[in-house]
């Protein structure tokens, strides 16, 4: 078993109602009762509260707190989708945590004069993203709640995922918010890029 594998197989067995003796942590993880000393050490030192108490055993007392993170913005963006999708679960309570998860993020983001998206809402947008960002890789034409558009750039705002796009209709560029689309059917037509029509010539807001 790999070390980060066995640091949270670790983890796991201490979350569970102890306390959890080395000898028994160390029998059901395959390993030496000197591998549990050391990887409990490393556990805390990361910052993971375990309670140790001689003759007895082996507890997690608290919440775990986690070292600074820095994300990309994709997986950010990841991130949230997860939670969002995991917000519609037919689970209440992890559609509970997942929403106050969400929330602690929020927080936590730089402000862009955006405001937070209702989960639910970010939600919305999940059915449409694959389409949407497979269409702006080949190239393909779609018609978005009956316009013709040519699908440019996605733009993802914490919560918000924002379609930027040349409308042929009417002859400009259109942005719209994800999670308000209802309908997108992929045309079999393709575009090419032509200028005034691509990402990079929409004039700044």
């Amino acid at each position: 078993m790999a070390r980060s594998d066995r640091l949270s197989a670790l983890m796991l067995a201490l979350k569970r109602p102890g306390p959890h003796r080395a000898e028994a942590l160390a029998r059901d993880l395959g390993v030496t009762v000197r591998t549990i000393y050391r990887d409990i050490a490393d556990l805390s030192a990361a910052g993971v509260p375990v309670e140790g108490t001689r003759g007895v055993g082996y507890r997690i007392t608290a919440t775990v707190s986690l070292p600074p993170l820095h994300l990309t913005p994709e997986e950010l963006e990841t991130l949230q989708i997860g939670l969002a999708a995991v917000a519609q679960s037919a689970d209440a309570e992890m559609a509970r945590v997942a929403g106050r998860l969400s929330d602690r993020l929020d927080a936590l983001l730089p402000e862009d004069g955006i405001a937070p998206r209702p989960i639910a809402a970010a939600a919305r947008a999940l059915p449409h993203l694959a389409t949407l960002r497979q269409a702006i890789r080949a190239r393909q034409k779609l018609k978005v709640d009956g316009r013709t558009m040519r699908p440019l750039r996605l733009d993802f705002w914490g919560r918000l995922w924002t379609l930027l796009a040349w409308d042929d209709a009417r002859a400009d560029f259109a942005e719209l918010a994800v999670d308000s689309i209802s309908e997108v059917e992929v045309l079999p037509s393709l575009f090419v890029d032509e200028p005034g029509k691509r990402a990079t010539d929409r004039p700044p807001p």
